[in-house]
C-alpha cells in the first residue's frame, strides 16, 4: 500500500502544480472560463484521489475549495482579490498537509480550521465547516423538481486496482449526486481457482436522478478516465427512481448480468424488460480503438534512477577512456576501430542519457509567479510578470540550484527596481512595472536573462559607497562594468533602509557565489531609469564536460573548453618575469597566471611553454601550463570538504589510466586574481 501512497503523493504533487499555474493566469484573467474548468478538474481530482488513500483532511479541505469554485463556474460568485488570496493560501496548506500526513502539527491544525472559516465564507452563511457533517454538505442544496435520470455504465480496466485506485469510492462519490439505484455486473469473476485478488472483474451499472448536468457527472471520473470504459446518457428529462413503477420494472431487470441503455430506455417507457445475458459492450469501435492505440509516450521515474544511470554513464566515460589509452599503446588496428566504435556509442550514450534528465525552465516559474504576485500587493506596487523561452530545457540540478539566486534577483527588483506607481507616472512610464525573464540557448550553454524596467542601478552612489568603504581611494578611475560589479561584493548594499525584503547587502554575493558554484558566470547591464538585467550564463549540465587536458610536470588538469579561447605557445623566459603579470596576445597584452608557481611545483621547467587563453565576458586571461594535451570528456567529481575552499580548483576528474586530473575553475581564477589586484 506505501508504494502506492507514495504514487499519489507524486502525483498530487503534479495537480498542485497545475493548480498554481492556474490560479496564477486566472489572478490574471478573472473572467477566463478554461482557467476556472482546469483549477475545478484539479481540485477533484485532487480530492478523489486523497480520499482513496486515507488523507481525510485533504479530501474534505479539497471538497470546500472545489464547491467555492463551483460557485464561480456557475456564475453566482466572481473572482476576487480576497477569493485568489484564499486560493493560494489554501494550495500552500494542501502542501503542508500533504507532507506532514497523519501528524500534523498545531500550527498547521491552526491554520486549517482558520481557512476552513475563510472558505466558508466564500461560500456563504449558511454554510459550514464542521467536518463531521461532510456527507451532509455535499448534497446540501438539493432541491426536488428540476432533476433528469442518466444511465452511466462504468466498466473499471482490470488492470486500475494496480494503480492503486478504489472503484468503489467512485462509485460511491457518484451517488452523492442524487437519489441512484446501484447494479453491479459480476458476470466477468473467474473461478475461485483463476481469481487473482489484484484484478478487478467487477462493471456497474448506475441509474441516477440528479439535477447537475452530465459534464458534472463525467467530472466524478476525472482521475479514473483513462482506467475504465464509461457511457453516460440521459433517458429522460424527469425524476424516474420517484416513480414507483419504474423502480418496480428495474428491479426486475436486475436479474440480467448487464442492463443496457435500452433496456433503461424502455423501462422508462413502460416496457417489461426481457431477461438478458451478458451483452455486447456499449462503447463503439471508435472509442475501443482510441482506447488501445493511446500508446504510452511517457513514463515517470524515480530521480534515484535518473542520478544512478548518469553515475552508470559517467563510469563508461571513464573506462571508454581507459580502453583508448590500452588501444593506443597496443596499437592494433581492430582494437583501435572498436575503441573508437564504442567512443562513439558513449558519446551518443552520454547525450541521450543527459537528454533524459533536462526539464524545462517552466518548471520553476510558477514560484516566480507567486513571489512576484505576493511581494508587490505587499508593497504596494503594480507588477507583471512575463516569461520567455520557458521551454528551454536545463539539468535538474541545475534548475534546483538557480531557484534561490533567481529568487534573490527578482525580491531586489521589485524592492529597489520597480518604483511606485505614483513616481512610474511621474517619469512617464506605464504605472504598471514589469518584470521578465528570458531563457535560451547559447552554444552549451543556457542564457538567464531577469530584467525590469525600474529606476536602474546609479553607478555614482555605487562609487560613493564604494570610496566609503574603502575598497577604492578617491584617486582610481573606476567606471562602466567595474563599478557595477561591486553590488557582488559581500555586505556591499546602496539601500538607505533595511527591510525585511533586502538592504543588508546579502542578496547580490550570494547569487554571485551561487552561480559560480554552478560553474556559471553573471553579468549586470543597467541604465538608469530604463531598467537593469542580470545575465546568468549557465552549462547545460553538471556532471560530465567537455574539457581541455593539460598538464605540469607529472600534474594533469581540464579546463571546461566552452571557457577556452585558444592556446598559444611562449619561451619559458616571457613567462618568469613579465612586466604587470602581462604577456601579448594578437593585438594586446592580458593578464596571466603562472600555475606551477601557483601550485608551487619547483621541478624544472620546458623551454617552451604554453598559456591557455580563457575568456569570461569580455575578459580575457591566459593560464601558463607546460603542455597542452587536447580535448577530454570529464566525468566530474567532488573534492570534498577538505578541499572546499580551494581558490582555484572546483573538482576533479579520473583519467583513463586511473590518474586523477584536478578542474579547474575560470571563474574562481579570474576573481581571484582580480582580488588580488
Amino acid at each position: 500500500m506505501e508504494q502506492f501512497k507514495y504514487k499519489f503523493i507524486e502525483e498530487a504533487l503534479d495537480l498542485i502544480l497545475d493548480l498554481e499555474k492556474s490560479s496564477l493566469k486566472l489572478s490574471e484573467d478573472p473572467t477566463n472560463e478554461e482557467h476556472i474548468e482546469v483549477i475545478f478538474r484539479a481540485m477533484h481530482s485532487l480530492k478523489g484521489a486523497s480520499a482513496m488513500f486515507g488523507f481525510d483532511k485533504i479530501d474534505f479541505f479539497t471538497h470546500q475549495m472545489e464547491s467555492a469554485f463551483d460557485r464561480i463556474r456557475s456564475g453566482q460568485d466572481i473572482v476576487t482579490d480576497h477569493f485568489m488570496d484564499i486560493t493560494f493560501k489554501s494550495i500552500d496548506h494542501i502542501k503542508v498537509l500533504l507532507s506532514e500526513d497523519d501528524k500534523l502539527s498545531p500550527e498547521t491544525l491552526d491554520n486549517h480550521e482558520m481557512l476552513l472559516k475563510s472558505i466558508a465564507g466564500l461560500l456563504g452563511p449558511n454554510t459550514g465547516n464542521d467536518e463531521g457533517n461532510e456527507s451532509n454538505e455535499k448534497t446540501s442544496g438539493t432541491i426536488m423538481g428540476g432533476k433528469s435520470t442518466y444511465y452511466i455504465c462504468f466498466e473499471p480496466k482490470k488492470d486500475i486496482l494496480k494503480n492503486g485506485t478504489n472503484p468503489l469510492l467512485t462509485v460511491k462519490e457518484l451517488t452523492t449526486l442524487g437519489t441512484s439505484r446501484v447494479i453491479p455486473g459480476l458476470a466477468k469473476i473467474p473461478d475461485f481457482a483463476e481469481l487473482d485478488v489484484h484484478s478487478c472483474y467487477v462493471s456497474w451499472v448506475i441509474v441516477l436522478s440528479t439535477e447537475v448536468s452530465e459534464k458534472d457527472i463525467r467530472d466524478v471520473f476525472i482521475f479514473v478516465d483513462l482506467d475504465c470504459n464509461l457511457l453516460i446518457k440521459k433517458i429522460s428529462d424527469k425524476d424516474l427512481l420517484s416513480d414507483e413503477e419504474f423502480i418496480k420494472l428495474l428491479d426486475a431487470a436486475v436479474t440480467s448480468d448487464k442492463i443496457q441503455v435500452s433496456d433503461i430506455e424502455g423501462i422508462a417507457e413502460g416496457r417489461k424488460p426481457n431477461k438478458v445475458g451478458p451483452v455486447p459492450e456499449e462503447h463503439t469501435e471508435k472509442v475501443q480503438r482510441a482506447i488501445r492505440e493511446n500508446n504510452i509516450s511517457s513514463i515517470r521515474v524515480s530521480s534515484d534512477k535518473l542520478d544512478e544511470l548518469i553515475n552508470l554513464v559517467s563510469e563508461l566515460v571513464t573506462r571508454q577512456a581507459g580502453l583508448s589509452l590500452v588501444s593506443e599503446r597496443i596499437d592494433n588496428k581492430e582494437l583501435m576501430q572498436l575503441s573508437e566504435d564504442i567512443e562513439k556509442i558513449t558519446r551518443r550514450l552520454r547525450d541521450n542519457t543527459f537528454g533524459i534528465r533536462l526539464i524545462p525552465v517552466e518548471n520553476m516559474v510558477t514560484r516566480f509567479q507567486r513571489l512576484v504576485r505576493e511581494l508587490s500587493n505587499e508593497m504596494n506596487k503594480d507588477i507583471a510578470f512575463q516569461t520567455e523561452g520557458t521551454d528551454t530545457e536545463m539539468d535538474k540540478n541545475m534548475i534546483e540550484g538557480l531557484v534561490d539566486p533567481i529568487m534573490h534577483i527578482i525580491r531586489n527588483s521589485i524592492d529597489h527596481g520597480i518604483e511606485c506607481p505614483e513616481v512610474r507616472k511621474e517619469k512617464g512610464k506605464p504605472q504598471r512595472g514589469e518584470i521578465r525573464l528570458k531563457a535560451y540557448y547559447s552554444g552549451a550553454n543556457v542564457i538567464m536573462e531577469i530584467s525590469d524596467d525600474g529606476k536602474g542601478i546609479d553607478p555614482v552612489r555605487i562609487k560613493k559607497r564604494a570610496l566609503d568603504s574603502g575598497l577604492i581611494s578617491s584617486d582610481e578611475d573606476v567606471a562602466g562594468k567595474d563599478i557595477l560589479d561591486f553590488i557582488f561584493l559581500p555586505g556591499f548594499s546602496t539601500s538607505e533602509s533595511i527591510t525585511k525584503i533586502s538592504g543588508r547587502g546579502v542578496g547580490m554575493d550570494v547569487v554571485k557565489r551561487k552561480i559560480s558554484e554552478l560553474r556559471g558566470e553573471v553579468e549586470i547591464k543597467s541604465e538608469i531609469d530604463k531598467g537593469t538585467t542580470i545575465i546568468l550564463k549557465l552549462p547545460l549540465t553538471l556532471s560530465i564536460i567537455d574539457g581541455l587536458l593539460v598538464s605540469i610536470d607529472n600534474s594533469f588538469f581540464v579546463i571546461p573548453l566552452n571557457f577556452v579561447n585558444k592556446c598559444m605557445e611562449f619561451k619559458h623566459q616571457e613567462l618568469i618575469n613579465p612586466v604587470n603579470n602581462l604577456i601579448y596576445v594578437n593585438d594586446g597584452h592580458i593578464p596571466f597566471i603562472y600555475l606551477r608557481k601557483e601550485f608551487n611545483i619547483k621541478t624544472e621547467s620546458p623551454a617552451n611553454e604554453e598559456v591557455v587563453v580563457i575568456r569570461q565576458g569580455d575578459t580575457f586571461f591566459g593560464l601558463a601550463v607546460d603542455h597542452v594535451i587536447g580535448e577530454y570528456q570529464a566525468v566530474l567529481k567532488t573534492l570534498g570538504l577538505m578541499y572546499k575552499q580551494q581558490e582555484l580548483i572546483s573538482g576533479a576528474t579520473i583519467l583513463g589510466d586511473g590518474t586523477v586530473a584536478l578542474l579547474l575553475d575560470p571563474n574562481k581564477i579570474i576573481s581571484s586574481f582580480s582580488y588580488r589586484e
